[in-house]
């Protein structure tokens, strides 16, 4: 029963395939699918940058409230890492 799961189409490949076919061609598979995820990434935080100009803090005016704060955070860190894997497999990549 779980594994008709597994074999159940990716729809984001269907949804991304032309930033994919891009990326993939100019920076290789897996360099490629990571710079999509960090545009994705990159999106999400637009989207949440914009509520959190709605939802603002009352102990701290002017800052977006907590919750907000911390998914901000999560998807900058989140970033980073993506970012850090993109570049060691370009070292790789390059050493060969």
């Amino acid at each position: 029963m779980l594994n008709a799961i597994y074999n159940l189409p990716m729809p984001v490949f269907d949804e991304k395939h032309e930033e994919l076919e891009h990326y993939e061609t100019m920076m290789g598979v897996p360099r490629g699918r990571l710079a999509v995820t960090m545009d994705m990434i990159t999106d999400a935080m637009a989207l949440v940058g914009q509520h959190g100009v709605y939802c603002q803090s009352t102990r701290w005016p002017g800052k977006p409230v907590m919750d907000i704060q911390m998914v901000m955070k999560n998807l900058t860190d989140a970033k980073e890492l993506i970012q850090s894997v993109m570049e060691e497999l370009k070292r790789h990549n390059s050493d060969t």
